[in-house]
């Protein structure tokens, strides 16, 4: 355990002079207010924003652009102290544009009481297969509270690669047993706060205390490098080749694949694979291993069919942000 801290605290230092290389632009450049008034603000130097959850409303911000495959990140700092019931998404979508067959790529951070960490929550969804939520769940390393920390979304037409500091988490390969589950149409990014008080934290037991608002996230280095769509003809118009377009990732190297492995042996506490509340037969693409099935059965025995879970809710805000809750855990 010793060896895989140092070696990731290694990596990430790495990283963090490497973002700033990357291609970011000012939020003027990509991106409009979405929702939330004053609770979202754009700092002075223009490439920074926070975003405000209180008693009024939440906040986000979108994309100006689709765009169709790309690579997509901004590093975060989320709320402190007690976040019980909120969330911050950082996605990708297109709920807007096809509201029965929509294509998602989500990262989701979900609060906590005092003294409990955060949780990150990946999850895909593709032609609107929202029934076949495909949600991982993972501790981090870090308390993403106290500093910034990067998130990347890799979208090609072949796979997925969720990042956090640079190295990948997971891997989503486009594959026959998928269908047209795989997400394959153009996409706005997002970036939201707001009240998940349903389900977010242990499957809303507790809920959000505005006694601790306001819950401040704040967002910096935006990354939007892809290729835009024109909206109504939905044909590329143009493919990102800027400044800093080398350092683009365009998979996952060897040592960033051992990163990830030991990332997901210690860090991971929940796969839709293994629920079997939900999935009686695993969804196909899936690949059952007894070595992960024991490991993640201490974290959630719920989805291995013991004890009760709590009615599966789902969240739904004025941009059509939809969010799948049901295996949340303090």
């Amino acid at each position: 355990m010793g060896y895989y801290l140092v070696a990731l605290v290694v990596l990430v230092a790495v990283v963090s002079a490497s973002a700033k290389t990357l291609p970011i632009m000012s939020f003027d450049e990509g991106y409009n207010k979405l929702f939330g008034d004053d609770n979202l603000m754009i700092l002075k130097d223009g490439k920074s924003v926070h975003l405000t959850l209180d008693e009024r409303t939440g906040s986000g911000f979108v994309s100006q652009d689709l765009y169709i495959h790309g690579f997509f990140s901004a590093s975060i700092k989320l709320p402190t102290d007690y976040t019980a019931g909120v969330v911050v998404a950082f996605y990708m979508s297109n709920s807007d544009m096809f509201p029965k067959n929509h294509d998602e790529i989500d990262f989701e951070f979900l609060g906590n009481i005092r003294g409990k960490e955060w949780r990150v929550q990946t999850n895909v969804y593709g032609n609107g297969s929202t029934e076949t939520g495909r949600e991982e769940r993972y501790n981090l390393w870090f308390d993403p509270s106290e500093d910034y920390h990067q998130y990347s979304i890799l979208w090609t037409d072949s796979q997925i690669i969720f990042y956090v500091d640079n190295i990948p988490i997971r891997v989503v390969k486009k594959s026959e047993s998928m269908g047209g589950d795989y997400p394959s149409k153009p996409m706005s990014l997002y970036a939201t706060i707001w009240d998940g008080s349903g389900w977010a934290t242990d499957g809303g037991k507790y809920r959000v205390n505005y006694k601790y608002a306001p819950f401040k996230a704040e967002f910096s280095d935006l990354v939007l490098h892809g290729c835009a769509v024109d909206p109504i003809e939905q044909v590329s118009k143009k493919c990102d080749k800027t400044q800093g377009s080398e350092y683009i990732p365009t998979g996952v190297t060897r040592l960033q694949r051992m990163r990830m492995e030991s990332f997901r042996k210690r860090q991971m506490t929940y796969s839709y694979c293994y629920d079997r509340i939900r999935y009686k037969v695993a969804p196909p693409e899936c690949v059952i291993t007894p070595q992960e099935a024991e490991r993640l059965r201490v974290f959630d025995p719920v989805t291995f069919g013991h004890g009760h879970r709590r009615q599966r809710k789902h969240h739904h805000r004025s941009s059509s942000r939809a969010s799948v809750a049901d295996t949340s855990s303090v």
